[in-house]
């Protein structure tokens, strides 16, 4: 077992939580918030201080740095561990006030500033792995922001220990923090010149030994109505109004299956997120998500047909649909690649712990940045509840990751 300083790692996290960093769906500045830079300022600060002289923050608000090789072996491979600075638009980050719960006892956790808000084991079953450890909350008003400053905090505090133990031998190791990835920019600006890595690892999972090495495969898919405009004090047997079909649409969509209500495990699904319009025109837009790409070509196929059946009872009318990919399931690479995967199980089993290989019902960093050259995996914090006011994490699941990070360091030396 390896010594991380849990109270440093605690406080380390508590201290992160703490920078509203939330980023913004609707803006197109890079990053999407400038607010995201303040917790890249001192991420890129305690770098220094740990001496990694080569830690930056660039003007897009990712963060880059370099733990120096310290092996002999010339041909280990460079590997990179990425973790998002940004919080999720779904619910306030703003003066995130953590509470550290020491000695969990099992009890319901009502949270101060909303009473309303109750952490239940009967609700969150996982909570019962860590009765008598610590976890930490938010205070009822905010998220916490695990998802995913438990990763930074857990990159960060991997990094310390290394850096103060030079006997662990290791190659070049890089580390990366990104804005936006809640938002789905989170690769947009990368410079992988910059990064320099081979191979990479995300550490954005929930659950202690999760490990992550397929994601959904996702597209946005958007429906245009033209309607038939006219003056509404004139409009008899003229008027076709944009947002009234835009309705009949939504109603047409199966109500027990195919959305995320009524779907779990490797189901796809297909979700409205927003309409907008006026009686001349009208938009719906859609996520479209899969396992396997004939999956979300089945899914488009489906929603343009419901679509174009409900817009021809209109006569006069009209409609668009427009696909946009949006990531990949990294699988389709990792199967390319198979030791990163293998590792990352290897260095799981040495903290002790059960792998649990899962499929991510969603997408990751590690998604784009997999197409994009840098095969990459997601692995465990602990982080549960994300994106809600019920927000928590096991402060040992954190340090399980910690020592994670290390072993795979010394795994991939070992076997270079």
């Amino acid at each position: 077992m390896l010594n991380i300083d849990k109270k440093e790692l605690t406080e380390r996290f508590m201290r992160y939580v703490q920078i509203d960093t939330q980023s913004d769906p609707n803006s197109n500045a890079y990053p999407t918030t400038e607010k995201q830079k303040d917790l890249g300022k001192v991420l890129q600060t305690e770098l220094l201080q740990m001496g990694l002289k080569d830690a930056v923050l660039d003007e897009f608000g990712y963060v880059y740095a370099t733990i120096p090789s310290n092996t002999d072996k010339a041909n280990v491979p460079v590997i990179a561990f990425c973790s998002h600075v940004d919080t999720a638009p779904d619910c306030s980050g703003t003066n995130v006030k953590p509470i550290l719960h020491q000695n969990y006892d099992g009890k319901d956790i009502v949270l101060p500033d909303d009473i309303t808000q109750v952490l239940k084991t009967g609700n969150c079953p996982y909570l019962l792995n860590h009765i008598g450890s610590d976890i930490i909350t938010a205070s009822g008003n905010t998220l916490l922001g695990a998802d995913d400053k438990s990763g930074v905090a857990v990159i960060m505090q991997a990094a310390h220990f290394l850096i103060n133990n030079p006997s662990l031998k290791h190659g070049d190791i890089k580390i990366i923090f990104t804005p936006d990835e809640e938002v789905g920019k989170g690769t947009a600006k990368i410079d992988m010149k910059k990064l320099g890595a081979q191979f990479g690892y995300t550490l954005d999972g929930g659950d202690a030994g999760s490990l992550e090495d397929e994601t959904f495969s996702a597209d946005a898919a958007t429906i245009v109505i033209h309607g038939v405009i006219a003056h509404p004090g004139y409009a008899k047997d003229k008027l076709v109004n944009a947002i009234k079909i835009a309705g009949a649409v939504l109603d047409a969509l199966p109500k027990n299956e195919w959305n995320p209500e009524t779907t779990e495990g490797r189901q796809g699904f297909v979700h409205p997120v927003a309409v907008n319009g006026i009686a001349e025109k009208s938009t719906i837009s859609f996520i479209v998500r899969d396992f396997t790409l004939q999956g979300l070509k089945d899914h488009h196929e489906r929603l343009k047909s419901i679509a174009e059946k409900v817009v021809s009872q209109y006569p006069g009318t009209s409609m668009e649909y427009i696909e946009q990919e949006q990531y990949r399931n990294m699988k389709e690479v990792l199967d390319t690649c198979p030791q990163v995967a293998a590792y990352a199980d290897e260095a799981i089993c040495r903290t002790g712990l059960v792998v649990k290989k899962e499929s991510i019902r969603g997408g990751t960093d590690g998604s784009r940045l997999s197409y994009i050259g840098l095969p990459c995996p997601n692995i465990f914090t602990g982080m549960q509840g994300i994106h809600s006011k019920l927000e928590w994490i096991g402060v040992n699941d954190m340090m399980k990751a910690a020592e994670t990070i290390v072993h795979l360091c010394q795994i991939w030396e070992e076997k270079s």
